[in-house]
């Protein structure tokens, strides 16, 4: 009976640190564990959350499957088991991004900003979170925080601080960072785009310029 009771305890303690992930999945604790957390190191625990992420990035198709389920227990557990590594937090927003589970996702990012907030990257993801939701005033924020603190050569913080100049009118800024991001990685569709932003900018120069000789004259 006492071997029973341990047991039980046991199997508690292993469960307890995943409720939150599943609860956010089903809303019910009803989860079998596929492994035994027992017996794996913080490492073999990181290297299994690293192949089931990658899973379930590649297998989601807007249905929560296996992959997706135990990547986000893997990376609760981890988060729990190492409480100031940003990395865990990290990968847990972004599964959490990808179903659906706003709360959680900025839960997590926050979190990230919460044990370091020198490093850049919890401030790009809460851009993308953002953006994907077309909060852009919001994204953009968070886009530049990640800019000055790091990503002054990161092609997607540059990319999307541009696009959402360009979204907002404002031309000259537009090109600053869309320029930019193409110096880290040319590609033809940013070529075009610069090419079409060039032009709005032009005719944003003329009109203003017309503009203010009309109200010289007045």
């Amino acid at each position: 009976m006492g071997r029973l009771i341990r047991f039980i305890f046991i199997m508690f303690m292993l469960i307890y640190p995943v409720l939150p992930s599943y609860s956010a999945l089903q809303g019910k604790l009803d989860y079998q564990i596929p492994i035994d957390y027992t017996k794996l190191s913080e490492e073999e625990l990181d290297s299994k959350a690293g192949v089931y992420y990658n899973l379930a990035l590649k297998t989601y198709n807007g249905k929560i499957n296996d992959e997706m389920t135990t990547a986000l227990n893997l990376y609760a557990v981890l988060c729990n088991k190492n409480p100031k590594s940003i990395f865990y937090k990290i990968r847990l927003g972004i599964l959490y991004d990808i179903i659906g589970k706003d709360r959680y996702a900025k839960g997590c990012f926050y979190a990230a900003i919460g044990v370091d907030k020198s490093q850049p990257e919890p401030f790009f993801r809460l851009g993308e979170f953002y953006y994907r939701r077309e909060l852009y005033k919001r994204a953009l924020n968070m886009y530049k925080i990640a800019y000055k603190k790091g990503y002054q050569g990161h092609y997607d913080t540059l990319y999307k601080i541009g696009d959402i100049y360009e979204k907002f009118g404002d031309t000259e800024a537009a090109l600053k960072y869309l320029k930019l991001a193409s110096e880290k990685s040319p590609n033809s569709e940013l070529d075009s785009k610069i090419q079409r932003v060039e032009s709005a900018n032009q005719i944003n120069k003329e009109y203003y310029s017309d503009t203010r000789i009309r109200l010289i004259e007045r």
